[in-house]
């Protein structure tokens, strides 16, 4: 008989996502799950932090709405990240129940950077979540990290809900949007570095998908929102100066986007 498998749709990724309280603040929560849903399928969802302190209020109102397990941590010396411990101790547990694809590492703390290199030399992949200022060792100790702002800034302010205008009640002050972060300059450069390096035929041309998996794996913050653009289609498709966009439809009649660096003009 026939086997099944090869009709089968492809399977996800399934993840385990991590969260230090302590460096990740709950607003960002709403965009990080649609984030992580990119890329696969969140079957762990754990917060570590001590739930007794008032500084961790913002994430209390929000773990039951997105099925987040909380762990107490408690702090058992000032000045000392117990919290970072039992995120690291837990992280190497799940790895070798061998039932995960990678894992979700949400903090702007360095301290993760020797996890997120051990995972990944486990095969699994690993993605980052952090601030801006998050340090630059654990950024490229992750495959892909991305900055949480940019999160921030897709959200937008929470409506007026229907009960409160039934109610005829408005809120004290309007809920205020995050600030976008202004974006920044588009790294053609590096861009056309990267296509010089992996162009393999004779026009040049490189399928768009090779060059983000290129750019990922030497910029693994490298990320279209950075410079004001949803995908990295239309970050190139605005820079007609340094490179030509084409479509050209594939062998099983799919559409596929292939780019290479703008030639000079013949004389």
């Amino acid at each position: 008989m026939a086997s099944n498998k090869a009709s089968s749709p492809r399977q996800q990724k399934h993840l385990a996502v991590l969260i230090d309280a302590d460096n990740a603040p709950a607003a960002i929560v709403e965009g990080l799950f649609e984030e992580i849903a990119k890329y696969g399928i969140a079957s762990v969802k754990r917060i570590y932090g001590d739930w007794t302190s008032p500084q961790l209020g913002k994430w209390k109102q929000v773990l039951l709405d997105h099925s987040i397990q909380p762990i107490q941590q408690f702090a058992y010396t000032r000045g000392k990240n117990a919290t970072d411990s039992a995120l690291i101790i837990d992280a190497m547990d799940l790895l070798y129940t061998r039932r995960f694809d990678g894992f979700c590492l949400v903090s702007s703390d360095s301290d993760f950077t020797r996890l997120a290199a051990r995972l990944r030399e486990e095969g699994l992949t690993v993605y980052g979540f952090g601030e801006s200022k998050t340090p630059d060792p654990f950024v490229r100790a992750c495959d892909k990290f991305i900055y949480t702002e940019i999160l921030r800034a897709s959200r937008e302010p929470a409506a007026e809900s229907d009960q409160d205008k039934e109610r005829g009640e408005t809120p004290a002050e309007p809920a205020k949007a995050p600030a976008k972060p202004k974006a920044q300059k588009v790294p053609v450069e590096f861009i056309a570095k990267v296509l010089d390096d992996i162009a393999d035929d004779e026009d040049d041309w490189v399928q768009l998908g090779a060059l983000g998996q290129n750019i990922d794996k030497l910029r693994p913050d490298f990320d279209p929102r950075l410079y004001g653009y949803k995908k990295l289609s239309e970050l190139i498709k605005a820079q007609p100066r340094h490179f030509e966009l084409v479509t050209r439809e594939s062998g099983s009649g799919n559409k596929v986007l292939y780019v290479r660096n703008r030639r000079p003009a013949a004389k």
